[in-house]
């Protein structure tokens, strides 16, 4: 039971990966860019612990939290830029 569910998740985060990255190539905005490319970030992010559960190991649980807090920061950081032309 728990193979199926591992592989549906695969497949799902797969498709929401494959639409993200579309979604940030296509996309006219560069606010819709921004969002779709945090949006990847955080399925990968999701990929990654997926991933860590079903090999048992625990360094892509860390490389998963540096991609969460690297996004987090960028988003911000262009989100900022995006709004008022300047970082700080």
């Amino acid at each position: 039971m728990s193979d199926v569910i591992f592989y549906v998740a695969l497949i799902w985060m797969t498709t929401l990966l494959l639409t993200a990255a579309v979604t940030v190539i296509r996309a006219g905005d560069a606010l819709t860019r921004i969002l779709a490319l945090d949006v990847l970030t955080l399925v990968l992010t999701a990929l990654l612990v997926l991933y860590s559960t079903t090999t048992e190991t625990s360094y892509y649980l860390d490389a998963a939290l540096l991609l969460a807090l690297l996004s987090f920061l960028s988003s911000i950081a262009a989100a900022r830029y995006y709004s008022v032309d300047r970082i700080f």
